[in-house]
């Protein structure tokens, strides 16, 4: 009987710290999208209606939580990247990848120079968003290689480093919103010439 008390008020300590942990994730994303991924976790705690510990509780730092925040987008880029793995066009395939993956660092200003730096840093909560896709897109580099389409120098962490680079140029000139589409064209033609580039 003292067993199942325990058992029966352990069960809403967990539910509420289920509830203030998606609160914190709801509120992350609205914050990051209006501020950035720079934004105060201060700021974020106080949306959620909980104080700061119990956000350190959940997310020890800010790459914890932006790695949480960024699951979602995560899956998506994994799947659209097991869809790719059987295309036709291997080199097509691989840039139409490169392009979501411009997408999603775009997604939340501060977030391309984040993954960046996070790159080099396997210590890094972001490292659980990194490695998946890099595991993901080093599959269909592999395959563009294999083709003969893309040199067989070519890694896919400089790839990664490339879009990153790219997002974050992007971000830094709003006003072009097809600057990163060129800048990912002209990158694409060093891997090996004008066909790669068409892709």
């Amino acid at each position: 009987m003292a067993t199942s008390t325990a058992v029966g008020s352990a069960r809403p300590m967990r539910a509420d710290a289920r509830r203030n942990y998606e609160r914190l994730l709801t509120e992350a994303r609205a914050v990051f999208a209006e501020y950035g991924t720079d934004a105060s976790l201060e700021e974020i705690a106080r949306r959620s209606g909980v104080g700061i510990g119990t956000l350190y509780r959940h997310f020890p730092n800010r790459h914890a939580m932006m790695s949480a925040v960024f699951q979602e987008a995560l899956a998506a880029l994994l799947e659209r990247s097991g869809e790719l793995a059987s295309a036709e066009q291997p080199c097509g395939a691989l840039v139409e990848w490169l392009r979501a993956l411009i997408t999603h660092a775009g997604e939340y200003r501060g977030l391309a120079r984040a993954l960046m730096s996070a790159s080099h840093d396997e210590t890094s909560a972001l490292s659980a968003c990194s490695v998946p896709l890099r595991e993901a897109g080093e599959r269909l580099l592999i395959r563009a290689q294999e083709s003969g389409a893309v040199r067989a120098d070519v890694s896919i962490g400089d790839l990664m480093q490339l879009t990153n680079a790219i997002a974050l140029a992007a971000e830094e000139e709003p006003g072009d919103a097809e600057l990163a589409d060129r800048l990912l064209t002209l990158t694409l033609r060093g891997l090996k010439g004008s066909a790669v580039a068409r892709a």
